[in-house]
């Protein structure tokens, strides 16, 4: 019994190692429905519930909820997640609520955050770098799940600084730089993603019912999820995960253990006590065996185990006969015993051997039985096993073949309703030539076409209804600035549907010599006095510049001298002159000379009257 207690205390001792060895996980669950400055959102606080319920159900380490965060505490809880994350062979952030791509860039909005301007968003919202700061520490796995590709009310009363600055619909796509990293989206980049109509939205459901399978990899999983959300949202959105994992199986939650082994007696107990009794191989072992448990599989086979400890003690008892014997019979025969006595003690020393014989015999026997009892034990244990292991096999192999069952009649069901779908859209281009929407006249869909691209930036004249060359030069700058080939010519409902769709401006604001670009507007350049506007549309001083006369100058004005001179003098009204000491002039017109005396002679005088 005492070697029974070691074993215990050293198998005691030995669990308590495994469990100190075993993995370490953490995760960090955050969800903000209740924005300021925009309308609640009714699912993130429920998903974020859900989720990290589940993450607690798969046995994490470590599991923080956190709800409505305003920038402060989502600072602080990603800063303390850091710091668990650095002890930690698995860390996983997981956040529902609002996003935005700015520039190629995906943020975080906290429930504070106003956005007024296209600026705030970096001083307001969190990057996503930032979120994978906090989890890059951990050993083995790093895991970012966004359900955050909503659609963004900042978006549309947001002033922009830059009008070339481009703000997305939906998240961007991300490449993870440390290894072991995914980082997984509820809608593919550049898409938006449903709440659904329950408390939950479609994503959350999905991962919480796909990814707590025990040994599942979590590639397989998240495939599992984007099919679930693809057919609960009749495949209107399809989640997304970027990154990339080595070649092993990297599950959330470990498969659970098989027991390997033979287990011929669901009693182990009992097994146990006989493989110790087996070990120390004495009559005492066994009597106390047989004690603890006198009846049984196992006690048959200790009883056999008692008889062959017998059959060899009877042996020996034999053997020491016929060794005294043998002293005896030369005692005798040293000592010149008489005929009678020597024929006797050999008649004895020959009873001795034959009984010496037989006993060897008996021990043989109880051996051979002993050794085919002890075969059977193992050859029933043997067969156990091989039941266990063909039953686990075949429940096994029964799983996978209704996983790829069901993953067949999904991916039939997907290819059935595409095809269907296509052959809808081949009869509705059947049925209707023309791309107008029925019930407008191509000058009303161009006159739509015409205010869309107006509001995009690619139309400066107004909207009038009548598609001309101007039109056809600003959808030519759409399909350029798009990627789009719609056809130029004419107006189409198509390209009226893909130009609503543009959330801002398209077509890059070019204004002309002597204005500058304003928001969307332009306005005239003002400089200062002495500045003008110089060919680069830039303020520069203005240089003074002294006349330089020519040699081309002089000439001319020696020419006009010389027709002045050369033309004869214009006769004056009355054909008198009037001098004096300044010299003659003719008389103005309307005036005479008239003679006057001054006492000592006449003179002329003008007289005007």
């Amino acid at each position: 019994m005492r070697l029974r207690l070691f074993v215990l205390l050293i198998f005691a001792t030995w669990l308590g190692t495994g469990s100190a060895l075993a993995e370490k996980r953490v995760a960090l669950v955050m969800g903000n429905s209740a924005y300021k400055h925009v309308a609640r959102l009714a699912n993130p606080a429920n998903d974020a519930a859900l989720v990290g319920g589940m993450f607690r159900k798969a046995g994490f380490d470590a599991v923080d909820i956190k709800l409505d965060l305003n920038g402060s505490e989502m600072r602080k809880a990603l800063r303390e997640f850091g710091g668990k994350a650095r002890d930690a062979d698995v860390a996983v952030v997981y956040y529902a609520g609002h996003g935005i791509e700015l520039d190629g860039a995906n943020y975080l909005i906290p429930t504070d955050a106003a956005l007024e301007t296209d600026t705030d968003v970096f001083d307001e919202a969190f990057p996503l770098d930032r979120v994978l700061f906090a989890v890059e520490p951990a050993k083995q796995l790093r895991l970012v799940i966004l359900d955050a590709c909503r659609d963004n009310p900042f978006a549309k009363t947001m002033k922009r600084t830059v009008a070339s600055r481009a703000i997305g619909r939906g998240l961007a796509k991300v490449e993870p730089t440390s290894p072991n990293t995914l980082i997984a989206f509820a809608a593919k980049a550049g898409s938006t993603a449903s709440d659904g109509n329950s408390q939950n939205s479609p994503f959350a459901a999905a991962l919480v019912e796909r990814l707590p399978a025990p040994g599942l990899d979590l590639r397989k999983a998240f495939g599992f999820v984007r099919d679930d959300v693809l057919k609960s949202t009749g495949y209107k959105q399809e989640p997304y995960v970027y990154g990339s994992l080595g070649g092993d199986d990297v599950p959330l939650v470990a498969a659970k253990p098989v027991a390997i082994g033979p287990q011929a007696n669901p009693d182990s107990e009992i097994r146990r006590d006989y493989e110790l009794a087996l070990q120390l191989g004495t009559r005492d072992g066994w009597a106390a065996f047989l004690n603890s448990f006198p009846t049984g599989f196992y006690a048959d086979l200790a009883k056999g185990q008692l008889n062959k400890i017998a059959a060899e003690e009877t042996r020996a008892a034999a053997a020491e006969k016929a060794r005294q014997a043998e002293e005896e019979k030369a005692r005798l025969a040293s000592d010149r015993a008489k005929k009678a006595e020597q024929e006797k003690a050999a008649a004895a020393a020959k009873a001795a051997e034959d009984a010496k014989a037989a006993a060897e015999k008996a021990k043989q026997i109880e051996e051979a039985k002993a050794a085919a009892a002890e075969q059977r034990r193992k050859d029933a244990e043997a067969a156990v096993a091989k039941a266990l292991a063909d039953k686990q096999a075949a429940e096994k192999a029964l799983a996978e073949k209704i996983a790829n069952d069901k993953a067949a009649a999904e991916l039939a069901t997907k290819q059935a309703n595409e095809k269907a779908q296509r052959d809808a859209e081949q009869k509705v281009a059947a049925v209707a030539p023309t791309q107008s929407m029925p019930g407008l006249s191509s000058q009303e869909t161009a006159k739509l076409v015409q205010s869309e691209l107006r509001r995009v930036g690619c139309h400066p004249a107004p909207a009038d209804g009548i598609w001309t060359a101007s039109s056809e030069r600003s959808l030519t700058l759409f399909n350029k600035y798009t990627g789009t080939k719609f056809d130029t010519k004419q107006a189409s409902f198509e390209a009226l549907d893909a130009i609503k769709a543009k959330p801002g401006r398209v077509c890059p604001l070019v204004c002309d010599h002597g204005f500058k670009a304003d928001g969307d507007a332009c306005v005239k350049i003002a400089c200062r006095a002495g500045y003008r506007v110089n060919d680069d549309n830039e303020c520069e001083k203005v240089q003074d510049k002294k006349p330089v006369a020519t040699r081309e100058d002089a000439k001319k004005r020696d020419s006009e001298r010389k027709q002045t001179e050369a033309a004869p003098s214009k006769p004056s009204a009355s054909g008198q002159m009037v001098c004096n000491s300044a010299g003659c002039r003719p008389v103005r017109s309307g005036c005479r000379l008239e003679s006057k005396s001054t006492g000592h002679a006449l003179v002329n005088v003008e007289v005007c009257n």
